[in-house]
């Protein structure tokens, strides 16, 4: 068992720290910037709450993080009461927040001068993979930080793999996310057009699903798109802050994504559709609107 403090506590947060308690079985003090939500879930799994995030941090083996973006992460971490400010020699910062390379390698850097490590550490899966433990993790940073962090990291993952030095867990986030934007708009344009060839939407995915057409989006996303829900799952905001990160990412080291860069504007126009918080699987909802 370890002393381990848990920043953030939203959609993927709240059931991450609850793993950690439970499955883990670690001493988890958490901090929300909300206090309420911070009480809930200790009257829910137990552990205590903290009233900043240097308190929380103070004599844990592990911080972890999870919040919005590259901003949240600096005010959680190093701001006026920001967790670095109270992690002891030797503990290991995770940061499972979706951000920039640039922000991980500059909290790594800030973290060694400190005495301690600091991992980036950005998740896929979802809500659903959050709240089921079965997150993929995709880590940068030091071989010896990563080692000792991986076993409670385990608490809320299925796949955990070191990707390479700071950064390298969120350039491998970007590459998540790309593959998924093309995969997404592939199907949508499928299902729409194998509607408007007056095909059985689920008699075409019950054959090319078990062909070289499979994928993930196939297997869980077709029948809510196919039936237009979209009131769950990973948002359209969310997405677009990712592809916005990773766009960035390609400017800076040259890497040509048309497609992505397409489908970011697609997105876009979800967006005004009124979808910014419905599912990536929307995608379709822009095909056939009328």
């Amino acid at each position: 068992m370890a002393k381990v403090a848990f920043l953030g506590l939203g959609v993927m947060g709240y059931p991450m720290a609850g793993h950690l308690k439970v499955k883990g079985g670690h001493d988890v003090t958490v901090y929300n910037r909300t206090a309420e939500k911070a009480e809930k879930w200790v009257a829910e799994f137990g552990g205590t709450a903290a009233p900043t995030p240097r308190a929380a941090a103070e004599g844990c083996d592990f911080v972890f993080a999870c919040v919005g973006n590259d901003d949240d992460l600096r005010s959680v971490t190093l701001g006026a009461d920001g967790a670095f400010h109270g992690m002891k020699a030797g503990a290991v910062f995770v940061d499972n927040t979706t951000a920039s390379a640039e922000i991980a390698r500059e909290l790594a850097a800030a973290a060694a001068e400190r005495g301690f490590s600091s991992l980036d550490a950005p998740v896929s899966g979802g809500q659903a993979g959050a709240e089921n433990g079965a997150l993929t993790v995709m880590v940068g940073g030091d071989e010896t930080a990563y080692a000792a962090a991986e076993p409670v990291i385990q608490s809320f993952a299925r796949m955990v793999g070191l990707m390479g030095p700071a950064g390298a867990g969120q350039l491998t986030k970007m590459v998540n996310q790309i593959c998924i934007a093309g995969l997404v708009e592939g199907l949508a344009e499928a299902i729409h057009f194998a509607r408007t060839a007056g095909l059985d939407v689920e008699k075409v995915i019950g054959v090319i699903s078990k062909g070289a057409a499979q994928s993930w989006q196939m297997e869980n996303r077709w029948k809510t798109m196919d039936a237009g829900k979209f009131d769950f799952g990973f948002a359209v905001d969310w997405m677009r802050k990712d592809l916005s990160i990773l766009l960035a990412e390609a400017r800076r080291n040259g890497a040509s994504l048309p497609v992505t860069a397409l489908v970011d504007q697609f997105y876009a126009d979800v967006q005004k559709m009124g979808g910014r918080r419905w599912d990536t699987s929307s995608l379709i909802a822009r095909l056939e609107k009328k």
